[in-house]
C-alpha cells in the first residue's frame, strides 16, 4: 500500500510562489506513487480535489465582513479550533506516513501543528517566509528592512503598524505571534523545518531559530518541460506582484534613466501609481497585466534579461529559477537570498537594493552589450538550474528527510 502524505497549506490554487511550491510538491510525490491528501481552506479559486469536504471555512481578513464576523474570523485566524478538529478527523481517516505543512498562519492557523504531533505523525514544515521570527512575516516596516522584533520584542509590529498600515490588524498579528511563542506551537511540534535559502537559514539562526531542526533544501523547477530561448531580446522583463517591497518603482526609474524598454508583468496595489509614474518619467514601460502559463513563458523568452529588484529579504523566488529555465540571465538586488541564486557576471548581475542609478548603469551596459555575452550568461543560467534545482534533487532530499523521521 502506498504511503500517504498529508499536505497542509492555506490555499489550494497557485495564488503565489508558496502555493506553487506546495502544489508542485504534491504533484511530485503523487507521481512517485504516494497518496497525497491536501488540507486547506475552502476558496472559490481552489483547484478541485475530492478532499475538499474536509477543508476549513474561508477566511479573508481584508473582506468587508460585519463587526461580529471580523471578530470571529480574527480569533480563528490566530487559533482555529475548527482546523484542529478537522485535521484530527482527517488523520484518523487516512493514517498519513508524514504531514508536510507550508503556509498555515492567519487562516488554518498553527493550531493544527500540536494536533498532528499528538497523533504521532512526523511533521515537516517548509518556511516560505520569515513568519517564525517576524509577526508580519517580511521583516519589512515602512518600506524598509526592519529587525526591531529580534529578541522577542514583537510589540514593534503593532507600534509601527507593520501589517498593511492597520493598527487593528497589526495588533491581531502581534497577539497571535505572542500566543504561539507562549504555546511553542512551531518549534515545539515541527520535527524538521525546510528552509529554501541559505540566507533564511542564517537569518533564522541569528534570531534564535537554528540547529539540526532546520534543513536547507532549495526550491525546484522542471526545466525539461521548458524549451530554452537563449537568443536575447531587446526589452527587460519583471514578472510578479506590483507591490512596494518588490522594488518595481526603482526598476521603473532606472529604466527611464537608462533609456531602455521594460515590461512590468503582473498586478497589485502599486499598478495605478506605477502607470502614472511611468507617464511622468516618459519611460518606455508596458503593463500587460497578469500573465501565466504559455503566455508568460513567451514574454520571458523574449526578454534580454529578467529583473528582480526586490527591496526586502527575498527567500528563494521561483521567478529566478523560471527565468533560468528559459535561458534568461537575471539582474537582481544584492539582498536576501538573491545573491546565492544570481552569480554576478556568470548567470546574471547584481546591484544594491534601491539604488536606481546603479541599476540604470547595469541596464544601460547590458542594452549595449554584445548579444553573445547575454546569451552565454543565459546558457550558464540554464545549466545551473538543470544541475542544482531539478525535481529529482528536490525529491531525493525531501524523501531522505522523510525517511529520517520514519516516513516513506
Amino acid at each position: 500500500m502506498p504511503p500517504t502524505l498529508l499536505s497542509v497549506n492555506n490555499y489550494h490554487y497557485p495564488r503565489g510562489g508558496a502555493e506553487v511550491v506546495f502544489l508542485r510538491h504534491n504533484d511530485l510525490f503523487a507521481g512517485r506513487g504516494w497518496t497525497v491528501v491536501p488540507f486547506c481552506m475552502r476558496h472559490p479559486k481552489n483547484t478541485p480535489t475530492p478532499w475538499e469536504e474536509h477543508f476549513v471555512e474561508e477566511i479573508e481578513l481584508g473582506r468587508d465582513y460585519s463587526l461580529g464576523q471580523k471578530l470571529r474570523k480574527g480569533l480563528k485566524s490566530a487559533y482555529s479550533f475548527e482546523a484542529r478538529a478537522r485535521v484530527e478527523e482527517l488523520i484518523a481517516r487516512v493514517s498519513p506516513a508524514v504531514c508536510h505543512a507550508h503556509n498555515i498562519y492567519h487562516h488554518i492557523s498553527p493550531s493544527v501543528l500540536p494536533a498532528v504531533k499528538r497523533q504521532g505523525v512526523p511533521l515537516v514544515m517548509t518556511l516560505h517566509d520569515l513568519k517564525l521570527a517576524c509577526p508580519a512575516y517580511s521583516m519589512l516596516s515602512g518600506g524598509k528592512v526592519c529587525e526591531r522584533c529580534r529578541g522577542g520584542a514583537l510589540y514593534h509590529a503593532a507600534l509601527r503598524r507593520c501589517v498593511k498600515g492597520s493598527l487593528a490588524m497589526s495588533l491581531l498579528v502581534m497577539a497571535e505571534s505572542y500566543l504561539h511563542r507562549l504555546l511553542n506551537s512551531y518549534v515545539g511540534n515541527v520535527d524538521r523545518f525546510i528552509v529554501p535559502s541559505k540566507f533564511y537559514l542564517q537569518k533564522l539562526a541569528e534570531w534564535g531559530f537554528g540547529g539540526e531542526q532546520f534543513v536547507y533544501i532549495p526550491n525546484f523547477v522542471d526545466a525539461s518541460r521548458t524549451r530554452p530561448v537563449p537568443r536575447p531580446g531587446r526589452r527587460f522583463v519583471y514578472f510578479g506582484r506590483l507591490s512596494p517591497e518588490k522594488g518595481v518603482e526603482t526598476l521603473l526609474r532606472a529604466a527611464a534613466a537608462a533609456g531602455v524598454g521594460v515590461d512590468l508583468i503582473g498586478t497589485g496595489p502599486e499598478l495605478d501609481r506605477l502607470r502614472s509614474l511611468a507617464a511622468t518619467l516618459d519611460a518606455d514601460a508596458r503593463f500587460p497585466g497578469f500573465m501565466s502559463g504559455r503566455a508568460l513563458e513567451e514574454a520571458i523568452a523574449g526578454a534580454r534579461a529578467v529583473v528582480v529588484p526586490s527591496e526586502w529579504y527575498e527567500n528563494a523566488p521561483l521567478s529566478v529559477l523560471e527565468a533560468y529555465a528559459l535561458a534568461k540571465p537575471v539582474v537582481a538586488s544584492r539582498l536576501g537570498g538573491l545573491p546565492e541564486l544570481v552569480e554576478h557576471g556568470e548567470t546574471g548581475w547584481l546591484f544594491e537594493a534601491g539604488a536606481a542609478d546603479e541599476l540604470a548603469a547595469v541596464l544601460r551596459r547590458l542594452c549595449g552589450a554584445d548579444d553573445a555575452e547575454i546569451r552565454a550568461a543565459g546558457e550558464r543560467a540554464r545549466d545551473r538550474v538543470t544541475a542544482e534545482f531539478s525535481p529529482g534533487r528536490y525529491l531525493d532530499a525531501v524523501r531522505e528527510l522523510y525517511a529520517e523521521l520514519g516516513a516513506g
